[in-house]
């Protein structure tokens, strides 16, 4: 497919700068972009990068220039790339499964929806519901009672276990494990006796979580992960954790037991966080943060332990200077001790 530059700024509603003529076919970064592409310049900051970019339609904010460039302005560049990348994969090649695959096993007290698509050796247990409109690949699991809601998506080899609730439009990447048994366990005379899990996991509207994730279920009630949350590759969300709405939790983050996560909270990579603890809306913790108290809505920390991001900062930066305040003390007691003398 080619586009135009001129369709482009019709199709994002922006401001044509430059050649409308130009055609694009692909899309790249704004370092990598060539003369057939569409790139897009996101942060102001960046503007020096504008000169050197070869790509032939460049989407920018409405207060850059760049004189012989071919430019749309845009409120939001990143979103409109992503409304010009969208528009291209419309006519892409779909491979979501068609129907019910013959191999698939679907046990005949589920109930399966209009439009639902169920890929080969898929494994449906009873009491199962599945949402109209709902795609589950090759090689999942959907246990006993389980319900999906409308229009998700199942990537090859999820589990989803018994009795665990998915909302609608909600995407689970390969490997993942929805209602895996909470870790929990009592110490009887030297060994360790397993504690029941019988909770489950409620996932609610638009959530979309990532590769090798798991949730593992209550241990009574609910482990909930609030609507429109995204959650990356590598996470562990531990038995009764309840994550508010819109989070982002990003690759490698541990969640303990029982903790509380508000609305709105970004969680960079590999932060862990200590059981029955609360994070209020809005918090952000910066990568590899150790928390071990509760985070008020709207604070910034970092480190391990964490604390405010000024204050950790400001730790750092010492803890970096330790050997030149070492050399000052080991000086300040020689002085010390040569006017003790006199």
């Amino acid at each position: 497919m080619h586009i135009s530059a001129a369709d482009i700024a019709r199709l994002v509603k922006g401001e044509l700068i430059g050649d409308g003529t130009v055609l694009v076919s692909g899309f790249s970064g704004i370092k990598e972009a060539k003369k057939n592409e569409l790139t897009f310049l996101a942060n102001p900051k960046y503007e020096p990068l504008l000169r050197d970019a070869q790509a032939g339609v460049i989407l920018v904010p409405r207060q850059i220039s760049c004189p012989g460039k071919t430019l749309i302005k845009v409120d939001n560049p990143s979103l409109s790339f992503t409304e010009v990348v969208n528009y291209f994969l419309k006519d892409a090649p779909d491979y979501k499964p068609r129907g019910i695959h013959p191999t698939a096993v679907i046990a005949p007290g589920a109930q399966l929806s209009l439009h639902v698509a169920v890929g080969a050796h898929t494994v449906i247990e009873d009491g199962a519901v599945i949402g109209e409109g709902s795609v589950i690949y090759a090689n999942c699991y959907v246990g006993h009672e389980t319900h999906v809601g409308k229009n998700c998506l199942i990537y090859p080899n999820v589990v989803l276990r018994e009795k665990v609730i998915l909302g609608d439009r909600v995407i689970i990447h390969s490997g993942t494990v929805i209602g895996s048994d909470g870790y929990g366990y009592i110490p009887v005379d030297g060994k360790h006796v397993k504690i029941p899990q019988v909770g489950t996991v409620l996932i609610e509207d638009d959530v979309e979580i990532g590769g090798n994730v798991a949730v593992d279920r209550a241990r009574f009630d609910k482990t909930i992960i609030g609507e429109g949350t995204k959650i990356d590759n590598l996470v562990h969300i531990a038995h009764n954790v309840t994550i508010g709405k819109h989070c982002l939790i990003v690759g490698q983050v541990g969640i303990s037991g029982s903790s509380k996560i508000g609305n709105y909270v970004i969680l960079a990579g590999q932060v862990g966080i200590v059981g029955h603890l609360e994070i209020g809306d809005g918090a952000i913790v910066l990568a590899q943060s150790g928390v071990s108290h509760s985070i008020k809505a709207g604070e910034q920390v970092f480190g391990s332990p964490a604390h405010p991001v000024k204050e950790a900062l400001r730790n750092n930066a010492h803890i970096q200077r330790l050997d030149k305040y070492v050399e000052t003390i080991k000086d300040l007691k020689k002085r010390i001790e040569e006017l003790e003398r006199k």
